[in-house]
């Protein structure tokens, strides 16, 4: 057998290349993406995508064996790019020929095809960012490519290794996660395979997949025969929804269980496809996403393919079962699973599938039996049988490989005859086995599934207010799960400090309040938490069940410097299993920093006891042997260590010391990125290996803010103090671009550099963007002051003031003096001029001097899409459509997933709103033709017709034009048009939420046809929803999937929901014919939001 390939070339792609980050730190606080937080803070925001492709180089690596080929991307996310079957000429996943980012991402980019690895959430943030790797040829003559990353929003780990076999026809794939924090953190793996689709294309389930679930499992759907309304599309009749054909709208769906352990997609006109295998006891989650086959998915297909066409995703999640569905890691815990993706041939339907192969067992109508076998591998003596009853009833010798395909149709009559009468047949009591003599083994077998009715799964229920909470035990439980989910708007401290309030000294909630407060860098106010559960834990006996809360003290008095303390605190935390490990670590470390070395090395292998596999523990052993003196002894550990993680830097480097060279070569390994060599500094300086922290950090050859914040602070430590202070005045002088902290041990060194350096405004700068992401506004806010007391010409501590002036301190005029000196210092920034404009809205400040200012800056405009979507918004509704008309069908847009619909309503407005005063003037035939053109989006918006999408206000307008025209046919069909769709009132949260003034205008369309009684009930439906919620409190929907709006800026949402509620009896009051309370509600509407485009357009309304 020929050993498998594994090599590294560049490779020249077509690219659509991205433009530079945005330097400002974005503190998206309510942002909600793919169901949780769409927080993305310390990574950079990108919004520019060029509108041209080129052919740039990127490093590829390849995977190849005699059936398959893989291609893989390091610099994008280690994503699989390209595989390849070699033995029909077919990509069993999408491949995607260009290299099209659209803004899907968390941070922006993101490219279709191939399979993404999400991780540790949805999408991954590095899915556009390059990842660590290494090639790797094996004994057995497989090969690896090992892949790692490090997130940095939350420090958790992985490792995926890639591994082709000889002679084997799948990739398996080798996750390995690893928490190297201190503290509990949550994740979700979902592999995002991309497959091509047609109208021949079919998701394939397993067979006992019966219901569906939405995200958050909001809603649920029958499967594969949908039969009620999902995704606000009528399947009423009937509709086998796992045919991409019958999808008309963007989709997700996910196997709300399954004991199967396979999912994937099949071509019946190509006859191939995908599986995916894995044990569905940790990967339960079985996933299909499609944007829809109509002219909206058409439109995003143009967006990230220029000829490769559409595809779905069939999305595989591990320990979890849908997004949001976030697992626990434990401190210093590793998760490690195998999952694997394979071609198929002629199966179809597949009922079974295993890493061996995959299996289609089906009765035909004329009572045969079908059977397809398609194998990975070769298997030259194998046996097919089919068994009834647990008897076998025929088998059959086969050789059968990923090209020999094994189809049979045997009478059942025949094979049952004798056995059981036609009367007790029961096709559910036959199973089909495949078996390899040689090894004995079964390759795969499928028992038909009892045919019953199957239960109806339920969609699942937001959580409820804190104060709807009957017990202390689900208030702890709420909490727990809003932080475990990642919640984008709901927060868990109500939750805890409810819980506090009726019992102060509950365990479960101290602990958890107080880990909260520790994950925000509150040291000290964490403490008095950890100590209250702790006092009673130990009223009753001093040896708690469960010492977490021990552990936790300990860590809060460490990060504070406390570490006699904090000894005694994790020595007693170890007297309970749960905590040796962890305990045992910082014991070790202390230990350490205090050149008690043997006594450190006895406390570390108590460690490893318990967790052989802990990264960080071994790294630390690896040092304190380093410092004992035992270099063999060490650097054999080291190398060991290196096995278990391919890119345990600090092994790494303690190997670079042993052997006294190697500087270039780690920093090649790598890559040269900052975040590396601070991960190494402060893992050597918690065992107090200030030396060795120093000298790593000389490695890094750069300019990085933190890098030499951090040199300074350990300099201190050793005694050099004057060193440290040029390194902190290195700090300040460094480019400050993209320099976001959020570290717990960075608070430390900077508050060393600011006690060092009285002039450091940016050390007081960086800290107080920490403490805004960590929740800890008035911290922040006394250090950007502070900075700007020092300073006053760093536009960024102006605009991030801004922020928190407006949203925490409710003090708008001096957000806007603030943010208006921002942009005087950099008038470049297109991101502070938009927040500007922002900022412009919520105080109402007149349009005519908002135009002002764009036209002022209309190089920026240029810039960003959504700054030219405003720019437009404002021509339109200055009525400057026919400017506004021409600059929207002049530029090429790109838009945010799940904000669309915005520069499609502005297109709309710039050809309806000049075609009703056309109409007003008797020019019904130049009206007709700009009804007509709005109909239909052109390609340069980036956006297609949402199907569902009814237009009333078009085709209302358009029935006027033939009336005049004395087409009255044709111009009752337009109206009858008009009265489609629904006449329930939305809140107009979503892009797809139907707007109000189609229900009025559906009412007179009704009124048109001389339905006079329909008209009314529209009409007094807006008036009615308008009257009724007026005064509500508003409260934001806890199932929201996608709100993708990048506003820094809080929003009134009571006022807003007070708006729209004026308008609708507006509307309500036009429909009726009372034009003075029309436009007295429309006027109310102006006075909360001048912006309010409509609140215009129907204050002109003609009566």
């Amino acid at each position: 057998m020929i050993d498998a390939k594994i090599w590294e070339e560049s490779v020249l792609i077509p690219t659509y290349e991205v433009g530079k980050p945005d330097i400002n730190p974005m503190f998206l606080e309510k942002r909600v993406y793919q169901g949780s937080t769409g927080k993305i803070y310390p990574y950079p925001s990108t919004n520019e995508i060029s509108r041209t492709k080129k052919d740039v180089a990127w490093k590829a690596v390849f995977l190849e064996n005699e059936y398959i080929k893989v291609m893989i991307l390091p610099q994008l996310g280690g994503r699989i790019q390209r595989a390849y079957d070699k033995t029909n000429d077919y990509d069993f996943v999408y491949y995607n020929q260009v290299i099209k980012p659209a803004l899907v991402g968390l941070t922006g980019p993101w490219i279709s095809g191939g399979i993404e690895f999400n991780w540790p959430q949805h999408h991954r943030p590095t899915t556009y960012s390059p990842v660590d790797y290494k090639l790797t040829q094996n004994d057995d003559g497989s090969v690896t490519l090992i892949t790692g990353d490090v997130d940095q929003m939350y420090g958790t780990k992985e490792i995926t290794k890639f591994t082709l076999y000889p002679g084997k026809a799948f990739i398996e794939i080798t996750g390995q996660l690893y928490n190297r924090t201190p503290l509990p953190q949550t994740f979700l793996w979902w592999a995002n395979p991309a497959v091509s689709v047609n109208d021949y294309t079919q998701s394939i389930f397993p067979p006992d997949v019966h219901n569906v679930y939405d995200h958050g499992k909001r809603a649920v759907s029958r499967f594969p025969i949908a039969t009620g309304e999902y995704y606000k599309h009528d399947y009423s009749e009937g509709v086998d929804i796992s045919r991409y054909k019958n999808i008309p709208v963007p989709t997700s769906y996910m196997a709300e269980k399954s004991d199967f352990d396979f999912v994937g997609g099949y071509d019946y006109k190509k006859e191939a496809g995908l599986l995916h295998v894995a044990d569905h006891h940790v990967s339960p989650g079985k996933k299909q996403w499609t944007w829809g086959c109509g002219d909206f998915g058409k439109a995003w297909d143009r967006n990230l393919t220029d000829e490769d066409g559409p595809y779905i995703e069939l999305m595989t999640g591990m320990f979890c079962d849908n997004q949001p569905d976030f697992s626990w890691l434990k401190p210093y815990e590793e998760k490690v699973f195998k999952q694997y993706f394979m071609p198929y041939k002629k199966v179809g339907q597949v009922k079974n599938a295993t890493i061996h192969g995959a299996l289609n067992v089906e009765v035909k109508p004329d009572n045969a039996l079908y059977i397809c076998i398609y194998a990975t591998e070769k298997y030259n003596d194998a046996t097919l049988s089919v068994l009834y009853g647990g008897e076998t009833l025929f088998s059959e010798k086969l050789s059968i490989s990923p090209v020999d395909i094994c189809e049979r149709e045997l009478e059942l009559g025949r094979i049952l005859e004798g056995n059981v009468t036609k009367e007790d047949f029961d096709k559910s009591r036959i199973k089909v086995t495949v078996t390899d003599n040689n090894s004995g083994k079964e390759l795969v077998s499928y028992k038909i599934l009892e045919e019953k009715d199957p239960e109806f799964a339920e969609p699942a229920e937001a959580v409820k207010d804190p104060c709807e909470i009957q017990t202390n035990e689900e208030l702890f439980l709420a909490g727990n799960h809003i932080e475990q989910y990642r919640h984008a708007t709901f927060l868990p401290d109500p939750y805890y400090l409810e819980g506090l309030k009726r019992d102060p000294g509950d365990i479960r909630i101290n602990n958890s309040y107080g880990l909260l407060l520790l994950k925000r860098g509150r040291f000290d106010l964490s403490e008095k938490y950890f100590r209250k559960a702790i006092e009673r834990l130990t009223r009753l006996h001093p040896n708690p069940y469960d010492s977490e809360s021990f552990y936790n003290l300990g860590l809060c008095l460490f990060y504070q410097g406390k570490y006699d303390e904090a000894y005694d605190a994790f020595y007693k935390a170890t007297w309970s299993d749960e905590q040796k490990e962890k305990s045992f670590y910082y014991l070790a470390a202390i230990a350490a920093s205090k050149h008690e070395y043997e006594t450190a090395l006895d406390l570390i292998d108590e460690a490893l006891v318990k967790n052989s596999h802990s990264t960080k523990a071994r790294a630390l052993r690896a040092a304190i042997l380093y410092k004992l003196g035992r270099k063999t002894e060490a650097l054999d550990y080291t190398c060991e260590n290196l096995k278990f993680d391919t890119f345990d830097f600090v092994s790494a480097y303690i190997r670079t010391l042993l052997v006294g060279e190697g500087a270039e070569e780690f920093r090649k390994f790598t890559r040269n990125f900052h975040e590396t060599f601070l991960m190494v500094a402060r893992d050597l300086a918690e065992g107090g290996f200030y030396e060795e922290a120093v000298s790593a950090l000389d490695i890094y050859d750069g300019d990085n803010p933190m890098v030499h914040y951090y040199r300074g602070a350990y300099l201190e430590k050793l005694g050099e103090k004057e060193k440290a202070l040029l390194a902190y005045k290195k700090g300040e002088k460094a480019d400050p671009d993209y320099c976001f902290p959020n570290k717990l041990e960075d608070i430390a060194v900077l508050k060393a550099a600011i006690a060092a350096d009285e002039e450091g405004s940016k050390a007081r700068y960086y800290l107080g963007c920490l403490y805004y992401d960590k929740l800890q506004y008035d911290l922040a806010i006394e250090l950007h002051e502070a900075s700007l007391a020092i300073c006053d010409t760093f536009p960024t501590v102006l605009r991030n003031l801004s922020i928190a002036y407006y949203n925490k301190k409710n003090d708008p005029e001096k957000a806007l003096s603030c943010l208006e000196k921002a942009f005087d210092l950099n008038r470049q920034d297109a991101r502070v001029f938009l927040e500007l404009d922002q900022l412009y809205q919520k105080l109402n400040r007149p349009l005519k001097e908002r135009l002002e200012k764009y036209k002022e800056n209309i190089g920026l405009i240029e810039k960003r899409d959504d700054l030219y979507t405003e720019y437009v918004t404002l021509l339109n509704t200055l009525k400057l459509h026919e400017e506004a008309h021409e600059r929207i069908t002049g530029h090429s847009f790109q838009t945010w997933e799940g904000a669309e619909g915005k520069i499609t309503t502005q297109f709309k407005v710039s050809l309806l709103e000049p075609a009703k005063e056309l109409i007003k003037e008797g020019k019904a035939g130049e009206a007709k033709d700009k009804l007509l053109e709005a109909l239909s989006y052109p390609e340069n918006l980036g956006e297609g017709r949402l199907e569902g999408t009814k237009d009333n206000h078009i085709y209302y307008n358009l029935g006027c034009c033939l009336e005049m025209l004395g087409d009255n046919e044709k111009a009752k069909e337009c109206f009858e048009k008009a009265t489609l769709g629904a006449m329930e009132v939305a809140g107009m949260m979503y892009y797809y939420d139907q707007p109000a003034d189609m229900i009025l205008y559906q009412g007179l369309a009704f009124e048109k046809l001389g339905n006079k009684r329909k008209a009314n009930s529209r009409f007094y439906k807006l008036l009615d929803y308008g009257q009724k919620h007026l005064h509500d409190k508003f409260k934001m929907d806890y199932f929201a999937v996608s709100m993708p709006d990048m506003s820094v800026f809080d929003a009134d949402m009571d006022k807003k929901n007070k708006a729209h509620c004026y308008y609708l009896m507006g509307l309500g009051y036009i429909g009726l014919g009372d034009k003075e309370k029309a436009m007295d509600c429309l006027k109310k509407v102006i006075e909360l939001d001048n912006t309010h485009q409509n609140a215009y357009i129907y204050s002109e309304y003609s009566l």
